[in-house]
């Protein structure tokens, strides 16, 4: 559980900010300030994991806040200029929201601070997230989790935290794994994509071997889902492909030839 602190001299803006904290399973807001002063003394006499900090507030500018604390917890930016974001991230900020922001946008940016607590400390962490019915307007991903191999020969499932919630995946019904940054996609053979906080070079050494390949840096295939190959593309089905990087296509060659009687 990330303990928080939200400072922001707009009542309606705080009130915002304590809303959506309510709505997010892993986090606990400790207090709301409208005034940083007041929130100097709250976070030197109260444990503060992750505070969500305005920037242009009367007497002391969240930049000065934040520079003047002792020990500085993770920091979330909040505020409606953009011109500060440069300060902002050269104070290590985990994220930078520029109002009005969406929960959609606060939840991308408090799944950073989460992954970031528990890079850090691991299973010593105070609690993992507690599962929770989504909301409706929560369309990001706010679980960063791992994907879990399911306890079977032949890994049948991997377990998957997005949205709120564990899916249960059958590895056969997984098309191809896309990545995009600090996340994964994960497209199924129903149409659906499913995606999670976790890079790509992790899932892939997540996922059985022996059932699917990386065959470019942003993409693994299920190969039992390849229907075809050409000209560094990889079909799996008449129209859907995925690429084959450069740096990949020996690999996938040797698997073929390995693979399949060439007639």
């Amino acid at each position: 559980m990330l303990k928080c602190l939200a400072i922001d001299d707009e009542p309606l803006a705080l009130r915002q900010i304590e809303k959506y904290i309510e709505k997010v399973p892993y986090l606990e807001l400790v207090a709301a300030s409208n005034n940083p002063l007041e929130a100097q003394r709250i976070a030197a006499i109260q444990p503060i994991d992750l505070m969500f900090v305005d920037i242009n507030m009367p007497d002391l500018n969240g930049v000065d806040f934040v520079r003047s604390l002792i020990t500085r917890p993770m920091i979330i930016f909040t505020t409606a200029y953009s011109e500060y974001a440069v300060e902002g991230f050269r104070l290590d900020a985990v994220d930078y929201l520029l109002k009005p922001f969406s929960f959609a946008d606060f939840s991308r940016a408090v799944a950073k601070a989460y992954a970031l607590y528990e890079l850090k400390y691991g299973q010593n962490a105070t609690s993992q997230p507690p599962s929770a019915t989504p909301t409706p307007d929560s369309v990001a991903p706010v679980t960063p989790t791992q994907p879990t191999p399911m306890p079977s020969d032949d890994k049948e499932f991997i377990s998957v935290k997005a949205d709120y919630k564990v899916s249960l995946l059958r590895t056969s019904e997984i098309l191809y794994i896309e990545s995009e940054g600090e996340y994964v996609r994960i497209h199924l053979a129903d149409g659906s994509k499913i995606t999670t906080l976790y890079r790509i070079k992790n899932m892939e050494a997540s996922l059985p071997s022996e059932q699917f390949m990386r065959v470019h840096r942003s993409y693994i295939v299920n190969l039992g889902r390849i229907r075809s190959y050409v000209r560094g593309r990889i079909y799996l089905d008449e129209k859907l492909f995925v690429p084959i990087g450069e740096n990949y296509k020996e690999a996938f060659q040797q698997y073929i030839e390995r693979t399949y009687k060439n007639l």
